[in-house]
């Protein structure tokens, strides 16, 4: 019965595509400017940094939110990284992560707080989300290449995509989570709805909304290095080139500082979440 192609919806996808580039070929230049910019900025200043005043400021972050434990973790991870010759590809990774939540950050936290206290905008955020969330992360690299070309920006903005929904999700949830009674009392004593979000239900949501900062910091590392396969830098080049000529000593040393730099970033962030919940 279904023998044959019926409804030729790729052909449709691919005409769609070449037909925004096309067309809309400045648009698309604009977008990728401020997202340039930011990251080439990141990535200058971690690399032009000593890198004992980037293990100093991790190490800091660590103590700060957790204690002494975390902050030699942090301090001997990065100085093994550091010893396994990938200080420069771990800098230009945590640029590529560091610019990637910025943008999900400015863009997601006001989508969630929207979604939060506004059914029908949570309604119609919905299946956007769980498509972002769903689709195979290879998938976004196509159109992307399409629109933006290769290297470190369109995986950036690649980034951008795959990472934001859980911190609109969780932005979201944790603004639902604070207890209507609080939020009516607050407008009894005279509050206006800004005064409400700005001093009841984001400070109470914070925690969940840093869970959220917490989850896409993680799918931001795992989409920086599959970005790789599109031209970006950082870490995933080692462990693409590691795959390409089956060194496995590069592969697995490069797979180590990104599990290495991924637990230091996912204990400060949940540091932080926790602290802040106390």
């Amino acid at each position: 019965m279904f023998e044959d192609k019926i409804i030729p919806l790729d052909v449709w996808i691919s005409s769609f595509v070449e037909w925004l580039v096309e067309n809309y070929r400045e648009i698309f230049q604009l977008i990728k400017w401020p997202v340039e910019k930011i990251l080439a900025g990141f990535d200058m200043g971690l690399n032009s940094l000593p890198p004992f005043i980037v293990i100093l400021i991790l190490a800091f972050c660590a103590w700060r939110f957790s204690g002494w434990g975390l902050a030699l973790f942090s301090s001997l991870s990065m100085v093994l990284i550091g010893m396994l010759g990938f200080w420069e590809d771990t800098m230009t990774t945590l640029a590529m992560v560091l610019a990637s939540v910025l943008f999900c950050t400015i863009a997601g936290v006001p989508l969630g707080i929207a979604a939060g206290r506004n059914n029908r905008v949570e309604i119609i955020i919905r299946p956007f989300l769980d498509a972002m969330q769903t689709t195979p992360s290879f998938v976004y690299l196509v159109p992307i290449v399409m629109l933006f070309s290769v290297g470190n920006v369109a995986g950036v903005l690649a980034t951008i995509i795959f990472a934001m929904p859980p911190i609109i999700r969780l932005t979201s949830l944790g603004i639902r989570q604070v207890h209507p009674e609080l939020v009516e009392a607050a407008l009894a004593f005279g509050a206006t709805r800004w005064q409400v979000l700005v001093k009841v239900q984001i400070p109470l949501a914070l925690p969940t909304i840093l869970a959220g900062l917490n989850q896409t910091i993680m799918m931001a590392l795992a989409m920086v290095v599959i970005a790789a396969l599109i031209g970006a830098g950082g870490l995933g080049s080692p462990v693409v080139l590691g795959l390409n000529t089956l060194d496995i000593g590069l592969a697995v040393i490069a797979g180590l500082s990104i599990v290495l730099l991924a637990m230091v970033l996912d204990r400060i962030t949940q540091s932080m979440a926790g602290k802040n919940n106390q």
